[in-house]
Formats: C-alpha cells, structure tokens, sequence
C-alpha cells in the first residue's frame, strides 16, 4: 500500500536512491504514490563529501528523515544523516511489516479489489491501530473483538480475522507465579488439590491463552501462563492464584502468592 498523501516534516520514510548528481541524491518515497525527495549533498553524510558515490549508490534502500515538504513546488526535501542505526534499522522492520500486511490484504479481498475498497478497508485500521500490521496483528490474537471499534461491516471483519489467523505469527509472552498452599486440616491433602485444580481450571480463559500448574516443593507451587500480550498473562496469573486462596481459605487453609521463588528452593 502506497499512501496518496504528503509525508510531514520529521517523519521517517524508506527510499530507493533514482539519481545521484554532485548536488545531492534524489529519493523515491516507496511510501507515497509518485512522491519523490531530494536529499541535499550536505545532507547524506557527516563531515565533508568528495563524492557522493562513495556513500551511496542508485537502486539502494535508505531511510530518511523529512525535512520539509512544499507542495506547491512538489519539493521534499530529506536527510540521511539525520537518521541514526536504530532508527534505520526499525524503520525498516516497520515498512516489511507493512508490505507483509498489504499482501494479508489482498488475501483477504483479492488481487482484484477496487483501489478505493482497498483504502477505505485500509484507513480503517490505520485509525484504530496506526498501522495495517498492528491491525492484522490485532486480529489474529482478539479474533473480530479487536476490530468492534472500526467502521468494517461483519464481512470485512470476518474476511480480515480469517486471513490475520492463517498469516500472522503471533507473538507471546510466559510469566511466571508461585503459591505456597498449606492445610492443617486432616484432609489436608484432599483440600490442596483442590484448590490446584481451582488453580488450573482454564474455563474462562480464551483459546489463545495457556495456564499450567506445577509441583515445586512443599508447599509452593508453580503457576506459568502463556498469553498473547503481558497484561493478558498477568491477568491470568493473577487470577488462577486467587481461584486457588479463595479455595484453600474456605477450607481452614493458607495460601501466599509470590513472584519469586523462595531462596531455600533453590
């Protein structure tokens, strides 16, 4: 997806160096639809430049930092150096990102959708998430729930979720509690695995979230949560450990959550 707008001033843009002249480099937008930059001589690298050659060449790939733009005179002027290796370098990711979501987009519609479908469809997750990938990203791990915001009708929605879950790696977290279960009671033992079970019991969590429960040591126990997302783990931590207090509690028992493991454990 090529935007049809301008680029503002301090925004990053990915390039293809089209000319090189002793005055400077002239830069194609692979961002914007026939917008073309240029970045003045004393613009491409620090300190005094001999040849403009020497730093960089027609067909390369550069990120650049806008400097101002005139549309009146269709100028955009840009800067290379400005731009520093971690800037590059996500800007970069950011824009791969991008052309991956452009072809989830075609899946999900087909080659032959109309332009003006594309970007209607398209400015819609652009809005709510800032970028198509963050959307299909969104997507893949909420389902048609992260989309409820948006102005796509039920079948827009279905065919972008569809295509996200078939398309998108989705990333995850895995988080870490521990529970001391302790029961005084002569069915002591009886009371704690209940309350483990309480602990384990995954029948609110969604499909994209996995909770496991585990045997450290008497009387701490390991509860690890995988999720899409850290406040959906700790969430899920958190409450697997108050299934298991409000368990053992009613039962004449203790129970205290930690973070950490105890230093005699290990």
């Amino acid at each position: 997806m090529k935007y049809s707008g301008w680029p503002e001033p301090g925004e990053l843009v990915v390039g293809k160096v089209e000319d090189i002249e002793n005055f400077g480099v002239f830069i194609d937008l692979q961002e914007y639809d026939d917008k073309r930059g240029l970045v003045h001589i004393s613009e491409v690298a620090s300190g005094w430049i001999k040849n403009v050659r020497d730093h960089v060449r027609e067909g390369q790939t550069v990120v650049c930092k806008v400097l101002s733009v005139d549309e009146s005179s269709q100028q955009i002027d840009l800067s290379i150096k400005d731009v520093n290796d971690h800037q590059r370098k996500d800007k970069i990711q950011d824009w791969k990102n991008e052309q991956k979501a452009d072809k989830w987009m075609l899946i999900a519609f087909g080659e032959d959708i109309a332009d003006d479908e594309y970007a209607a469809i398209a400015n819609e997750l652009l809005d709510e998430y800032g970028s198509l990938y963050a959307g299909f990203e969104a997507a893949a791990i909420h389902g048609a729930e992260a989309l409820e915001d948006t102005g796509l009708d039920d079948d827009e929605v279905s065919a972008i979720v569809e295509s996200a879950r078939e398309n998108v790696s989705v990333p995850y977290v895995n988080v870490t509690g521990y529970i001391d279960l302790r029961c005084p009671a002569p069915d002591g033992v009886d009371v704690i695995k209940e309350a483990l079970k309480a602990a384990g019991s995954d029948d609110d969590l969604s499909d994209d979230i996995e909770l496991s429960v585990s045997y450290v040591g008497s009387p701490e126990y390991r509860i690890k949560v995988k999720a899409p997302d850290y406040k959906l783990a700790e969430d899920a931590l958190e409450s697997s450990a108050e299934r298991a207090a409000d368990s053992i509690e009613a039962n004449g028992g203790s129970a205290l959550y930690h973070r950490e493991r105890h230093e005699d454990d290990e």
